[in-house]
């Protein structure tokens, strides 16, 4: 079976303010997303579904979905706060859905083969794509506990304006062995420091890092749903908790329950997580249209 491409689009209309208003990076106005379908189709990808919320689907599909569909099949999934809650007693005053977990869970009904999912706001690199194509593409066993990350250099993913969460990763043999989500991560020269609450914690710069870039079998679902329960019984009264993709395979790899091929990629990474961060990825866009990597006109 074909691997697809899920985005997680779900919250760019509140981040952005609406979809008119996301920040064009391309020289001819493109925006960080179509930047992804084209790199995904280029690497072999047939099928893409979007993570989104109801209240945004006329606009997206408008702006963004339609643009692509002669290039890709392309099919929408929808989280919502409530999506997968099954009655569970939240706070009332939660407006918030539970993050990508359980962004990934509301794919279920439309995803039955191996799957990368990636953010809708982050560049990764045509490198990236090939590499978990193939590796998704290698997969005959829908039902094993097999996945795949691509693994970063934590310094190239570093902002020159602020802090930035990044789930650093430990590995044994090419394999995930561990995952530490950190919140606060400060570029320090080709260094860095993370300001956890219990004291700073220094890094090198070399660290592997997610950037969200995953690599899944369709029997992640499984494990998602149980452990979307087991979360709401825990963590579910807390007002800004989330249900988060590098803790969930954490999690699996230390019950035994999977295992996750780390794939190293050499791609540059791009992100606004500032508006400062915005001029760099508008040069590094042109830069790579005038070398000849991306047409002037991506869906023609």
């Amino acid at each position: 079976m074909k691997p697809s491409l899920v985005i997680m689009a779900a919250g760019i209309g509140s981040r952005y303010g609406g979809l008119k208003q996301i920040d064009p990076v391309g020289p001819g106005g493109q925006i960080i997303i179509e930047y992804s379908i084209y790199d995904a189709v280029r690497a072999g990808f047939e099928k893409v579904v979007f993570i989104i919320r109801k209240e945004i689907e006329e606009a997206f599909r408008e702006h963004i979905g339609d643009k692509m569909r002669s290039k890709i099949d392309v099919q929408y999934a929808y989280q919502e706060r409530d999506s997968y809650i099954d009655g569970y007693a939240y706070p009332a005053e939660r407006t918030k859905p539970w993050g990508t977990g359980q962004a990934i869970l509301v794919t279920e009904s439309v995803v039955q083969e191996p799957f990368m999912v990636i953010n809708a706001d982050d560049y990764y690199g045509v490198e990236s794509y090939q590499k978990l194509y193939d590796w998704l593409s290698s997969r005959a066993e829908m039902n094993a506990g097999e996945y795949c990350m691509a693994g970063y250099t934590l310094r190239n993913t570093l902002s020159d304006h602020g802090t930035v969460t990044r789930a650093v990763c430990e590995v044994e043999d090419g394999k995930l062995s561990k995952a530490i989500e950190r919140l606060k991560i400060e570029k320090v020269g080709q260094a860095a420091v993370d300001h956890a609450p219990d004291g700073d914690v220094p890094l090198s710069g070399d660290e592997p890092v997610s950037m969200n870039m995953w690599g899944f079998l369709p029997s992640l679902y499984d494990q998602l749903r149980s452990g979307f329960k087991a979360f709401l019984q825990e963590r579910g009264q807390e007002m800004k908790s989330e249900y988060l993709i590098p803790t969930i395979v954490d999690q699996l790899i230390k019950q035994g329950k999977a295992t996750c091929d780390v794939l190293p990629t050499s791609a540059t990474w791009f992100g606004i997580t500032y508006p400062e961060d915005k001029a760099k990825v508008v040069a590094a866009m042109k830069e790579m249209h005038d070398k000849g990597l991306y047409p002037d006109d991506l869906w023609k």
